[in-house]
């Protein structure tokens, strides 16, 4: 869909999700990591404290997101003119990464949430809360960012924060579902 705005458009996110790589590295290890602690602690039977830990990591990552939305939202252009020199293609990756900086506030929380269902073994719903989010908002909204009159990398952009905001509501309905059910109480 880029790739029709032409070459700039198109380098411009190259460069963003070299740079978004790096970003998302954060929320990605608040994930693998409690997911391992919650998998641990939800075979010892204490809930308690895997839903304790989801709840400092949530806190802290979302912390961290904060302060990598305010550098990615307000200096994208540095951030991408460590991957490029063209003045371009950092102005149409900086584009695109002021709506990639929305998603740092979203996936800091819903990545966390993702580590704690993997590791209380429901794996098929972070499977399909992903597919949804990708299939049900990020190709279409892309899409239809796309076919607008005078497209541009942030409206585009925004089909990712937007897919992971689903991602976000999806997690907290299943905690809820969860605690209504008592789901997630200790088993000691």
């Amino acid at each position: 869909m880029v790739n029709t705005m032409g070459v700039t458009a198109s380098a411009g996110v190259g460069v963003a999700e070299k740079v978004c790589a790096f970003i998302m590295l954060i929320s990605s290890a608040f994930m693998q990591s409690i997911s391992a602690f919650v998998a641990q602690n939800y075979g010892a039977g204490l809930m308690n404290r895997a839903r304790s830990a989801l709840h400092y990591s949530c806190t802290v990552s979302f912390g961290i997101g904060i302060c990598m939305f305010l550098l990615t939202y307000f200096h994208g252009n540095i951030l991408a003119s460590i991957f490029s020199s063209n003045f371009k293609v950092i102005l149409a990756a900086s584009d695109y990464l002021k709506a990639y900086a929305i998603d740092c506030l979203f996936t800091s929380v819903f990545f966390c949430y993702t580590g704690f269902y993997n590791g209380i073994g429901k794996t098929k719903f972070v499977m399909i809360q992903g597919i949804l989010g990708a299939f049900l908002v990020r190709v279409p909204v892309s899409y239809f960012m796309s076919i607008q009159p005078h497209p541009n990398l942030f409206h585009i952009g925004l089909a990712t924060p937007l897919s992971s905001l689903l991602q976000l509501i999806l997690c907290l309905g299943l905690m809820a579902y969860l605690k209504h059910g008592n789901l997630l109480e200790d088993i000691n």
